[in-house]
């Protein structure tokens, strides 16, 4: 039955295939075979896509279901999936996001969300951003160690998922249920509902106002820019061993030319640098102040300009610091002291800085530190933005200094650096105004320049979002950089 409007006080909605658009969860659990685990993992269960089809096709749901998460998580740690779907899920989930079924969801005054899988992998997205009360999902076994058995608790999915809504309305039903139509004489949640409407949710299905609204995504991690459908997976995979010995190329040849032959040799190695305005020439104690979009951006700047431009730096890796091509200064997070160094290194000639303190991949600008405000009325902003198509050159929870790598992995990044004019003395503090402002100032026309969106969110703001931290890269031995490595490395023989 459907109806043109809604006034529901609740509502139950499928994940798979109603709030998503994509039907199959495979992709997900690609996700997280690759992001929590590494690339065997994950090369197994693409080579199991054709079996685990089969048994969708021919019925067979909870055994596909059942396969997909006995590969997927077998021998992780909770810890480590509970990562996985706070930091890299959300992202590829908003993607999917079907509007016309969120609207008629986020009208709804208790909201439940059901899905065949794993709680863990759903619950934050679902009560962060779709802002659900409840996500009912399987459970996955986990042993006394906390390392998951692969295993799950329920043995019919449907079955058990139709229990936990009626247990969790005992009082009345649901009154609105979302969901596919129902293919097999299972029964299933919306059984239980008293207005049932299947997906695809129609556009014209009419509501009064919206209870909640729909959260974006504005921290997200992990490496894989695609969903890994079977097919792009595949992609994926062929394209690894080419990526990596393109990589090197590209950085050997990069370290053995001067800064200002790299934008035209680039373009042999499918390498694009697209520059807009007017750069002030010389080295005349300039302030750059940058858009952070990857650890690659001071370095990208300096071969658009031909020179060398020294940065000050917040949280990259002890080992980019050594071989990075231009000088980096490491900023202590104590003002004063930062205040000095950038003062020395700006009496020098020119320098870059990135008021953010950390990347942001979507777009969104972070709150500007005013440190920069207080210290030159030199100031040029410029605007930095990146665009790559399979892996991404940015990391919370991984190995910093594996993002070169990954960016120049890619077949054909792209960076894109807009020159701004150099600030008026009337927008400086030399006219009297707060630092904040001028800081404030900056992050807007520079927004706006690239179409992004000014937050008031903070690097220890995404870290503690990512991974629980706040971001501090703190000086370690080269055991300890060994040790890490080991550790990165490790995934892939599990």
């Amino acid at each position: 039955m459907e109806s043109s409007t809604t006034t529901s006080y609740s509502v139950v909605s499928e994940l798979e295939g109603t709030l998503l658009k994509t039907p199959k969860p495979f992709a997900y659990f690609m996700l997280v075979a690759f992001e929590a685990s590494g690339l065997i993992r994950y090369t197994l269960l693409l080579f199991l896509w054709p079996i685990i089809a089969l048994l969708d096709v021919l019925g067979y749901r909870n055994g596909s279901l059942k396969l997909m998460i006995f590969v997927a998580t077998a021998g992780l740690r909770e810890s480590e999936i509970e990562s996985v779907a706070r930091a890299v899920l959300p992202k590829f989930y908003m993607d999917d996001i079907s509007m016309n079924a969120w609207r008629v969801f986020g009208s709804c005054e208790k909201r439940v969300v059901v899905t065949r899988m794993p709680r863990v992998m759903v619950e934050r997205f679902a009560k962060d951003h779709l802002r659900a009360d409840e996500v009912i999902g399987t459970e996955i076994i986990v042993n006394r160690f906390g390392y998951a058995t692969g295993l799950i608790k329920e043995s019919d999915v449907d079955r058990s998922v139709f229990n936990s809504v009626a247990n969790l309305f005992t009082d009345r039903r649901p009154q609105l249920g979302l969901g596919r139509p129902v293919i097999s004489g299972s029964q299933t949640f919306l059984s239980l509902c008293e207005e049932q409407v299947h997906a695809p949710v129609p556009s014209n299905y009419n509501v009064q106002r919206l209870h909640v609204q729909l959260l974006p995504v504005i921290f997200h991690d992990g490496r894989l820019v695609k969903l890994p459908t079977p097919a792009t997976a595949l992609l994926i995979l062929l394209w690894i061993p080419l990526g990596i010995v393109l990589a090197v190329v590209r950085l050997f040849v990069g370290s053995m030319l001067p800064l200002w032959a790299i934008p035209y040799v680039s373009r042999i190695f499918n390498i694009r640098f697209t520059v807009k305005g007017k750069p002030p020439a010389g080295n005349l104690g300039v302030l750059f102040v940058c858009t952070h979009r990857t650890v690659m951006d001071p370095v990208i700047l300096s071969y658009v300009l031909g020179r060398s431009i020294p940065a000050v730096t917040y949280s990259v890796s002890r080992l980019s610091e050594i071989l990075s091509p231009i000088p980096t200064f490491r900023l202590t997070r104590v003002r004063h002291v930062d205040a000095e160094i950038i003062k020395k290194e700006l009496s020098n000639g020119d320098l870059v800085v990135y008021p953010e303190g950390t990347t942001c991949r979507e777009p969104f600008l972070l709150r500007f530190s005013a440190l920069f405000a207080e210290l030159t009325d030199k100031i040029v902003p410029v605007a930095m933005n990146y665009r790559v198509g399979f892996f991404h050159a940015t990391t919370a929870r991984g190995w910093k200094a594996f993002d070169p790598i990954f960016f120049f992995m890619n077949p054909r990044p792209v960076y894109e650096v807009t020159f701004l004019n150099q600030l008026e003395v009337e927008a400086t503090c030399s006219s009297g105004k707060s630092p904040y402002d001028v800081a404030n100032y900056v992050q807007r026309i520079l927004a706006a320049t690239l179409g992004f969106e000014c937050t008031n969110f903070t690097r220890k703001d995404k870290y503690r979002v990512l991974a629980g931290n706040d971001g501090t890269v703190s000086y370690s031995s080269f055991l300890d950089q060994f040790k890490k490595v080991v550790a990165t490395i490790k995934p892939f023989f599990k």
